[in-house]
């Protein structure tokens, strides 16, 4: 397997030729010495290199780790792509015409050349330490978060102090007489993930989303070549935060940076897998060279301020900015996603302005959905940084209800085959799922709670989700998938014994299972249900809970010790809480009621006249329009306040017909204090038509409905808000010029030949109750804690806290969800006590609606009130 990899020799040589070959695209220089006396050299790419101080640019460090060969290969690789296709490929031109590429192909040479010719799985340079024994990480060795070991046996010792090593010390002093470069990625393996850099504390801060989405840009880049997904995870909880590393480094320098863990071994098969990385990862890195120039340190477009929503509805929403100075040369990119840590391409571009509002339409009801905004300079083409991402979820459909269930932590869990207290999995910190030889098969259970919806629920939609952590640790190889099952009840045992588990009775799998190279860290992970699952869920209703198994590998491959993933469960000491806490999602609604009005008035409008009491509609002996009207009281609805129309329609039954085939019957909504007469009639108010037309030939069929649209339904709501009448107009049209002596009369005095005026509806309030007062904040044992009182309204169903370090949180999606319940008070575990922040909270009700944020501004180091 070895073999076909380069040796540190090798390299240099390589580099050194291409650099001889094409003194326009490669300059090599040596920056420093290892303990070994190997030269640590640095390559720089790009057209007229000679220039390339002048251009922004991306700084490549790869093996810095010794038995991490993925860094060298794919240094080698890129600028063997780049010589081979610069003379033809636009997009190597374009990015190398702009930017330039730094690369320390192998930040660790002497630790490199021992684990190829010795100890393939050494981590650590080649320093000899005062206990005699070897080796620094040299990824422990900087001084952000450094941490101070006693134990230089310890894969992780990170060195007598910071920069005691001359491989670190060489990067140190590149980085910092380069003020060009704009963006760091540091090449690890293993786990198929990206973790962008932190300042050591779990919040996001303004260029989080920079980060995020470069990442996801260049993992789509990765998606398109081989259709591996890549994760994203920042260090938030319940990650333990890494001290001492480059990318903290370069991040305090002001430069954007994240570790990429390439693969799932640190020395792959190199034809089946290495080869397959390495072609992988040479898109998503001409990707990431091109944004070089657009996060050029102190020469950045700024970003544009205070991104928010200013209104959503069900279908649409509007979003809103702060102009930006020179404004006349700078338009907006906005782009919009289903999922968090998404990319921003063109093919999720959803509007281009000039102007400081943008309005979204033709939204999916009760869905999220994840804006992006930055700044593009007409002249230059360059980009600004991101706004921080603005988070929205639409409102529920007049239909519609929403529920969000969370796990029952003494009944989620997973079981292992080997293991002897599988009741001590249960309610603690992950689920482990596939198959290891330390544990064997391992299934996970997830119950979920279902004893707030309604037995009389219809299931549309649902979605259960997952939170994928620390794919690094647990290792997952490129075989098998995960998949959830809802099982039968009546099928569930003892979920804290294997056998019990494994033999539960799935009555339907859930959505499509995920195969591994799809399974990420860092990024939600969703099973939608379909139609069919969703009833089969419908029926979990009646036992007030529902039981999920999930389940991955069940083998392992030779020379393979796991296959196993690990996801956070938001429970426990080392769970994340509730950011990441599993969850089953349900939109849902309820068979309606039903109420069928009959005319208080009807009324023949005739040239000649007007009759009380009769529907007639057509020509009379002139050729001259018959019309009727007809109205409705609303008084026996519902206070419209507590109630949803979902569907209204005009049910009218022909009694007599004595009309030709070519005249057709419109029914139009009108102003209800319309005047009985035949030229009011005529200048008439159209508030509406319903329905489509009908012709004489269908009044065969007898009864006609004529259904409300959108718009006419919003009218009738209004009518009855305002406790008015409701009033339709019945009139004939023809084709032929002249028509007399065509009539239908609509009216009837039998129940049965009555119109009516059908309305469904359901018991929904429209309005959210009242908003929390008195909210505070106060520092308790290093941690925030918030109060308020709770309104006094029988409909009161709990509160949303929201924080956002960036804009005051005006839905209760934008920002991290800190506590849903109807408590009084809450903790911000992972808040930071020394960065500013706002926290909103929201009340809601039972479908829910969201009442207005009451909004405290956190400072840090002082008593605040909302």
């Amino acid at each position: 397997m070895k073999q076909l990899y380069h040796s540190y020799d090798d390299a240099l040589s390589l580099f050194r030729e291409l650099a001889e070959r094409r003194p326009d695209l490669f300059a090599v220089e040596v920056i420093g010495q290892t303990w070994e006396k190997r030269d640590i050299v640095a390559v720089t790419i790009s057209k007229n290199v000679q220039t390339a101080a002048d251009k922004p640019a991306l700084f490549f460090t790869g093996t810095i780790h010794a038995r991490e060969w993925i860094g060298l290969e794919l240094a080698i690789g890129f600028a063997q792509y780049v010589a081979r296709n610069i003379e033809y490929d636009h997009l190597v031109q374009e990015a190398l015409e702009e930017a330039c590429i730094y690369m320390v192909p192998c930040a660790n040479p002497d630790g490199f050349e021992y684990s190829r010719n010795h100890f393939s799985f050494w981590r650590k340079n080649r320093r000899q330490n005062a206990d005699g024994s070897y080796g620094v990480d040299l990824n422990r060795n900087f001084p952000v978060g450094f941490s101070k070991s006693n134990n230089p046996t310890s894969n992780i010792y990170g060195g007598p102090e910071p920069f005691s090593e001359p491989e670190t010390r060489a990067l140190k002093g590149f980085v910092e007489s380069h003020p060009n470069i704009a963006i760091a990625l540091d090449y690890h393996s293993q786990g198929n993930v990206f973790f962008p850099a932190h300042d050591f504390r779990h919040e996001d801060t303004v260029d989080t989303t920079d980060m995020n989405v470069l990442c996801a840009n260049m993992a789509e880049e990765i998606r398109k070549i081989s259709d591996r997904e890549y994760g994203i995870h920042q260090g938030k909880p319940p990650a333990k935060l890494i001290s001492g590393s480059g990318r903290e480094f370069y991040y305090s320098k002001g430069i954007i940076a994240s570790v990429v863990e390439v693969g799932t071994r640190n020395i792959s098969d190199y034809l089946d897998d290495m080869i397959e990385h390495i072609r992988e990862h040479i898109p998503a890195l001409l990707a990431a060279v091109k944004e070089a120039p657009n996060y050029r340190r102190g020469d950045s477009l700024p970003r544009p301020e205070n991104f928010r929503a200013t209104y959503v509805g069900v279908e649409n929403v509007t979003l809103e900015w702060e102009s930006l100075p020179g404004e006349e040369d700078i338009y907006f990119e906005i782009y919009r996603s289903r999922r968090e840590k998404s990319y921003c391409r063109p093919f999720n571009l959803m509007g281009i302005t000039q102007a400081n509002r943008f309005s979204d339409n033709n939204l999916r009801s009760d869905t999220p959905y994840f804006y992006h905004i930055r700044a593009v300079d007409k002249k230059s083409g360059r980009k600004s940084p991101f706004a921080p991402v603005l988070a929205i979820r639409t409102h529920v459909a007049a239909d519609e209800f929403h529920r969000t269930y969370f796990p029952l932590p003494g009944k989620t869990g997973y079981v292992a085959q080997k293991a002897k207290d599988n009741a001590a999995h249960f309610g603690v910190n992950s689920l482990f799922v596939g198959v290891s030889e330390a544990k064997g098969v391992s299934y996970a259970v997830i119950t979920i709670p279902l004893k707030t919806i309604p037995e009389n629920a219809v299931i549309k939609r649902a979605r259960l989700r997952l939170y994928p952590m620390n794919r690094v640790g647990v290792t997952v190889e490129k075989y098998g998938e995960w998949s959830i099952a809802l099982v039968d009840h009546g099928s569930v045992g003892d979920i804290s014994s294997f056998e019990d588990v494994a033999s539960m009775k799935p009555l339907t799998y859930v959505g499509r299972p995920t195969p591994s190279n799809h399974l990420t860290q860092g990024i939600w992970r969703s099973w939608e249900f379909s139609e069919i699952e969703c009833r089969a869920l419908q029926e979990q209703i009646a036992h007030k809970e529902a039981v999920f198994r999930m389940e991955g590998p069940k083998s392992l491959n030779v020379g393979r010790n796991s296959q196993m993933m690990q996801w956070d469960i938001g429970y426990g000491k080392f769970g994340g809480g509730l950011a990441f806490r599993p969850h089953l999602e349900i939109t849902y609604t309820i068979e309606p009621k039903r109420m069928d009005l009959f005319p208080k008035g009807s009324f023949s409008v005739r040239a000649d006249g007007v009759e009380a009491g009769k529907i007639e509609a057509g020509f009379d002996e002139k050729g001259k329009k018959i019309y009727s009207t007809f109205d409705f009281e609303l008084g026996s609805l519902p206070n419209r306040d507590y109630i949803q129309i979902t569907r209204a329609y005009v049910v009218l039954n022909p009694v007599r017909v004595y009309a030709k085939e070519n005249i057709r019957f419109h029914l139009e909504m009108i102003d209800s204090e319309a005047e009985h007469d035949y030229n009011a009639i005529k200048e008439r108010r159209i508030i509406e038509n319903i329905g489509y037309d009908v012709s004489v030939s269908e009044l065969k069929n007898q009864e006609q409905v004529f259904v409300f649209d959108t718009y006419a339904l919003q009218e009738f709501s209004n009518a009855l808000q305002e406790k008015k009448n409701i009033a339709f107009l019945l009139r004939p049209s023809s084709a032929q010029k002249l028509v007399k002596n065509s009539v239908v009369e609509w009216h009837s005095a039998h129940p049965d030949f009555t119109p009516r005026l059908v309305v469904e509806y359901l018991h929904k309030r429209r309005k959210p109750v009242g908003t929390v007062s008195g909210l505070t904040y106060s520092i308790e044992n290093g941690r925030i804690r918030l109060e308020w009182k709770n309104p006094q309204d029988p409909d009161f169903k709990g509160v949303f806290v929201i924080k956002n370090p960036f804009r005051k949180p005006i839905s209760p999606y934008d920002g991290e969800k800190l506590y849903g319940g109807s408590d009084s008070w809450t903790f911000d575990d992972f808040g930071a006590l020394d960065v500013k922040k706002y926290y909103a909270v929201f009340t809601y009700d039972d479908v829910p609606n969201f009442s207005e944020p009451v909004i405290l501004a956190y400072e840090p180091e002082t008593g605040g009130k909302g």
